[in-house]
């Protein structure tokens, strides 16, 4: 069950969350309406494609999205895109509105945008209606996640 990978793999890091379960939710609203949570705390991790074969992931405030510009000048590439739902979920082994970087099929790179700093964050965990609540400082130092501003209001 990739909920239980993506426990496990919070537990191994040794940090230290709680388990949100709530019903379907269709948007970023009911999302942190279901997690009692601030929209800006429902952080959403993005996979992104540098190259063939070649991802990253990055943990975006619920209320913003992606700057191309910033995070292509942050990592020095002219070029990347979003993957197709298939592909996000062969590179993390997660479907689509489940995606942690906690438990991923693979390791990839993860980018923080730096306004989770300091906040608790609400992350997805693995299947739908399941989230946890985590401190986003421990987040990005068991990540060794790189901090920049990458996002821009939506």
């Amino acid at each position: 069950m990739s909920r239980d990978r993506a426990l496990a793999a919070l537990d191994a890091a040794g940090l230290s969350y709680r388990l949100l379960e709530h019903g379907p939710v269709r948007s970023l609203a009911e999302a942190a309406e279901a997690r009692g949570v601030q929209p800006v705390d429902v952080v959403k991790t993005l996979v992104v494609r540098r190259g063939e074969g070649d991802f990253l992931l990055v943990l975006v405030p619920g209320d913003r999205q992606i700057s191309w510009p910033k995070l292509r000048a942050l990592l020095g590439v002219s070029r990347m895109s979003m993957p197709d739902a298939v592909a996000a979920k062969d590179a993390t082994g997660y479907e689509r509105g489940t995606i942690t970087p906690f438990g991923s099929s693979r390791a990839w790179p993860v980018v923080a945008d730096e306004r989770l700093a300091g906040r608790e964050i609400t992350l997805g965990a693995g299947e739908h209606g399941v989230a946890v609540a985590v401190d986003a400082d421990a987040v990005v130092q068991a990540l060794a996640a790189t901090v920049a501003d990458v996002t821009e209001p939506e």
